[in-house]
């Protein structure tokens, strides 16, 4: 087996159990791997620590599989992976009636570069490592498997992220397992239907890690103007509604996105449609123009996208996050509730509660912290991995 070198004092990162191994921190590979192949890694003094995933032509040049350094990486041991990290899900009573949840959720399952979704009978696939990319069929086949107990029939292959481009991988799209669904996909969230589209909607068709807050939302919106930005296809929106809000203005600057949302609400009957508006829009114009019409509103939810895919990205992302911020609190009536969220990997928690704070002085509010939001359960962060808690939100409340 090739066997990866590390430098010396590089491996520290590796006893704490972290499984990227940078491409700074490699002095040499011995033998040759091609991109996926499973390498020894072995540090300085010659200790054998790990085996890993090679990937050439990335900056993370090897993603840890396991840290027993003779285990085996075949075909068992993503069977037995995926199968471990299936049960979790099962094992979750906070996720007990839902047919929308994450199986998979990458390194902090074990397996660095895979992500799986399931909607209903269907699983979305995201590939996003030359690791995963090498060992797909395994993958795919112990998904099969796993999950004969949800009724998969189907799944789905969304390799089309743009962090495969720089593992020197192509997008890889298409039904990896059965065939496409006679009818559209959608699953039953908390009593709300709602359309997913593995084929061409967001991520791998549906944003699952808000799930638990879009029910918070239901919860504070009962007699509520309620104001949705970013709204996407209506998720917050719906709940919203099926939380008895007395009016929801929803702004997306996508079409297409706002016609799902309100197909989406077309398949709930028990939601009035008269409490429903949709506004095609920049988000940042148009609460401008909210501000100058002196509208309020008793519940804003900002979810905005990526504005910071990583740290090199963060003081352009925290000046639009700090913009967004102050507009809605400029737009929130007092006691109103703000729901702000941050899925950008590089702004952390901390600097993100600083940027939301900031743009409540710079209004003129004092604010409180009622509550601190991430991603549900299934979407675990490990504790050797802290880079898995992507989704940050705070719940606000201006006086």
């Amino acid at each position: 087996m090739p066997e990866l070198i590390l430098k010396p004092g590089k491996e520290r990162s590796l006893f704490r159990r972290h499984p990227w191994i940078f491409e700074g921190s490699v002095a040499r590979l011995n033998g040759r791997a091609r991109p996926g192949d499973t390498v020894d890694v072995i540090d300085a003094d010659g200790r054998r620590l790990a085996r890993a995933a090679w990937s050439p032509k990335s900056q993370i040049r090897a993603r840890v599989w396991s840290f027993d350094p003779d285990a085996i990486i075949d075909d068992a041991f993503f069977k037995r992976r995926v199968a471990e990290a299936v049960a979790r899900r099962q094992a979750m009573p906070q996720l007990a009636g839902q047919d929308g949840m994450r199986l998979i959720h990458g390194e902090s399952d074990g397996l660095p570069g895979v992500i799986a979704d399931r909607y209903g009978d269907t699983i979305c696939l995201q590939l996003t490592a030359a690791g995963p990319d090498k060992w797909r069929n395994a993958i795919v086949g112990a998904l099969v498997k796993a999950t004969e107990v949800f009724g998969v029939v189907r799944i789905y292959e969304r390799s089309d992220s743009d962090v495969r481009g720089l593992e020197g991988l192509e997008p890889v799209t298409g039904w990896a397992y059965g065939e496409a669904p006679e009818s559209s996909l959608s699953i039953d969230e908390n009593g709300v239907r709602l359309g997913v589209d593995v084929v061409g909607g967001h991520k791998t068709g549906f944003y699952l890690d808000q799930r638990d807050n879009r029910l918070l939302t239901r919860d504070l919106a009962a007699g509520k103007r309620v104001l949705n930005c970013f709204c996407y296809t209506g998720g917050f929106s719906l709940q919203a509604l099926a939380g008895s809000a007395a009016h929801v203005l929803s702004i997306d600057s996508s079409g297409p996105a706002l016609a799902g949302a309100r197909a989406n609400l077309a398949m709930n009957p028990q939601l009035d449609p008269a409490r429903a508006e949709w506004q095609e829009a920049d988000v940042f114009e148009a609460l401008r123009v909210f501000r100058k019409e002196e509208r309020r509103f008793d519940l804003i939810i900002l979810d905005p996208p990526k504005f910071a895919p990583s740290a090199a990205h963060a003081d352009r992302a925290a000046r639009a996050y700090k913009d967004i911020n102050l507009l809605a609190f400029r737009l929130l009536n007092p006691g109103g509730y703000l729901l702000t969220y941050s899925c950008s990997g590089g702004i952390g928690l901390e600097l993100f509660q600083k940027i939301v704070a900031g743009a409540a002085v710079d209004a003129g509010r004092d604010a409180r912290i009622l509550r601190r939001l991430s991603a549900g359960p299934d979407h675990p962060v490990a504790l050797h991995f802290p880079e898995g808690e992507y989704l940050k939100g705070l719940l606000v409340q201006a006086d």
